[in-house]
């Protein structure tokens, strides 16, 4: 075979690949004996057809097509050998022409990173400030997850906690049929429409009301999308939500000593909060920062198959055993579904690769105990059967993600340590 190559950006290869005579021969050969078995032939014992009489029985076309078959992924491998590739994922394919037969082959290679001046870079920490309002903010949330609901006679308000009986129908098809739910009447509520709540205030108890709302254009049911819906409910109880005062007691009630120490509680949990997510932040800054200092090169086809995982796992999540059925209940082409996500997976694999180089250059390394620790504490986060979830982050391949996931998790650490250095 001839063999002419070319270099593509974005970490790809292509051959382009001629076939010699005597190779596509023996392949033509080999064809007809694999067909000649399996198809009849009038007059012809099966595997007793001459090669000329079964040619002109199945088509010269169809035998090529056979021969092709075996032909083009041997010379492939024996091409990649020669010279000296080493695929990262499966080529894309394309017959330039059957006689000669010549194909090309685009092969997608080991990405590429030129790391940028990561050494002098220098950013700041965000300077981490907790407000009274802040702290008089998360004291009222506390106030309000001790709220009780006490039973009341007037009539629906935002804020109840209601029971009712709800019977909607979209046209002559029901939508909904539940009896005795409880529900809590938040204005902005979007279950299980929007402005349903607000259609609930003023309603009594043991009083039913009627009314008509229009389901919103991208509602997830593409047939019931932009379509009016007719309710029909009955409320049955109404219990109002009773607070009590922010004192001494109630700070008692949620486990601390008293209301100053209740408050001096609450501003340091939101500081060391604050504190953790301007560290986060300043990490995503930092890695964000040398992506863009970097040159970062890789086939798309990394970019395609983490698109598919994502959208895979997105329609299990759902509950859908068929992409094609959520891609129905989504009324989204797939087109429009993975466009959606690839500037984020453009971004995601690009950091990856970056610390994976830094990581690299840096000789970080994860020993064996660390990726046990993080085995252990992986175990301790998940409910269930821990000895079957220990078993499964045991295995080789899990075990090499966990490596590597820490590993970046290292190089991170490293930048940030550089980037606030006073050096």
């Amino acid at each position: 075979m001839k063999i002419t190559t070319e270099t593509l950006k974005d970490s790809q290869i292509a051959l382009n690949i001629e076939a010699e005579a005597n190779e596509l021969n023996k392949a033509m050969d080999d064809a007809y004996r694999r067909l000649v078995n399996k198809v009849s032939v009038p007059g012809f014992r099966k595997g007793k057809a001459p090669r000329l009489i079964l040619e002109q029985h199945i088509g010269k076309g169809a035998l090529l097509e056979e021969a092709l078959e075996e032909l083009i992924p041997r010379l492939y491998s024996e091409a990649i050998d020669l010279q000296k590739i080493e695929p990262i994922e499966q080529p894309q394919m394309e017959i330039i022409q059957t006689e000669p037969v010549i194909f090309k082959a685009v092969v997608p290679v080991k990405p590429t990173v030129e790391l940028g001046d990561y050494h002098n870079l220098r950013l700041e920490s965000e300077p981490v400030e907790v407000t009274e309002e802040e702290v008089d903010a998360a004291m009222e949330s506390k106030r309000q997850e001790q709220a009780v609901f006490a039973p009341t006679d007037r009539p629906v308000q935002f804020g109840d906690l209601i029971t009712l009986n709800i019977e909607a129908n979209i046209g002559e098809k029901p939508f909904l049929n539940h009896k005795d739910i409880v529900y809590e009447v938040n204005k902005d509520s979007p279950v299980p429409l929007p402005g349903f709540a607000e259609k609930l205030k003023g309603v009594k108890k043991n009083k039913g009301k009627a009314f008509i709302l229009t389901i919103p254009a991208d509602y997830p049911i593409k047939e019931f999308a932009g379509k009016e819906c007719s309710f029909q409910v009955a409320v049955s109880e109404i219990k109002e939500k009773q607070l009590s005062e922010l004192n001494d007691e109630l700070a008692q009630t949620c486990g601390y000593d008293n209301l100053t120490s209740m408050r001096e509680e609450v501003s340091a949990d939101l500081k060391a909060k604050a504190e953790q997510l301007g560290n986060q932040r300043l990490k995503e800054r930092v890695i964000d920062t040398v992506v863009e200092i970097s040159q970062v090169h890789y086939p798309p086809v990394l970019e395609d198959k983490e698109i598919a995982r994502l959208l895979e796992r997105e329609a299990h999540r759902l509950g859908f055993t068929k992409f094609s059925d959520y891609l129905n209940a989504t009324n989204l082409t797939e087109e429009k579904l993975r466009e959606g996500l690839r500037p984020a997976v453009k971004k995601q694999i690009a950091r990856l690769l970056v610390l994976d180089e830094v990581g690299k250059i840096e000789k970080i390394e994860i020993n064996e105990s660390e990726v046990d620790n993080q085995i252990s504490e992986m175990v301790k986060s998940e409910e269930g059967d821990e000895e079957k979830m220990r078993q499964l982050l045991q295995l080789p391949q899990v075990k090499e993600s966990i490596q590597h996931t820490l590993r970046r998790d290292k190089a991170v650490d490293w930048l940030v340590k550089v980037a606030t250095s006073d050096n």
